[in-house]
């Protein structure tokens, strides 16, 4: 009995193992800036986002190299989820790192950013592009020495006076705009899993607003 026991433990273990190994893999990197100031600031919503797909999905990050890491199975696909903590201007070493290490190919990496050309709560997704302005996507496109690949844009509005962007993207959340996330948040997490199962194109169609 204790043979076959340690038999199946050996065996069963390897069979797991494996199955992870074949699953189809995703890298979802949400944007953000490391540190309790940062937390709640518009330009961390990529965090917000993969924060709260986290605390959904019943996982916790764990530290790892050039980020916090946490992963999920969902219609046999692996979802790992990735904060960076290069901070958002050198967020292309940390992308670059686990798209290697995991082995997972760009047209499976998905990025998440704040985006000041759309209104507070929009959506966008799409398969290629500039990188906007934003300095987390430069950096990306300049490590990865390409921009094809799916970014996932979350509207924060561009409600400030001349030279004050900066204070703007680095400021809290308006009161209102608080009441209004977490019904936002939960069509981002949609989106994300609709990205793993459905495709860009079909996600693109039907998850974008």
């Amino acid at each position: 009995m204790q043979l076959f026991q340690f038999i199946t433990k050996i065996f069963g273990s390897k069979k797991k193992q494996n199955s992870t190994e074949n699953m189809k893999k995703y890298l979802i990197a949400g944007l953000g800036n490391i540190g309790e100031k940062y937390y709640n600031t518009r330009h961390n919503i990529g965090f917000k986002i993969v924060d709260e797909l986290a605390q959904k999905e019943g996982i916790v990050f764990k530290t790892e190299k050039l980020g916090d890491i946490a992963q999920f199975r969902f219609k046999g696909r692996l979802f790992i989820l990735l904060k960076p903590s290069t901070y958002m201007n050198l967020s292309g070493k940390s992308v670059n790192y686990w798209l290697t290490k995991e082995n997972i190919s760009i047209e499976n990496l998905l990025v998440i950013c704040d985006d000041l050309n759309l209104g507070f709560g929009s959506i966008r997704l799409k398969g290629n592009g500039s990188n906007g302005g934003h300095n987390g996507l430069k950096d990306i496109n300049d490590v990865l020495q390409t921009n094809n690949y799916a970014r996932f844009r979350f509207g924060v509005g561009s409600e400030f006076s001349k030279g004050r962007q900066s204070d703007f993207v680095l400021g809290q959340w308006s009161e209102e705009e608080f009441k209004l996330l977490p019904e936002r948040l939960e069509k981002s997490m949609e989106l994300i899993k609709s990205y793993g199962t459905g495709g860009l194109n079909n996600t693109m169609n039907t998850c974008t607003q």
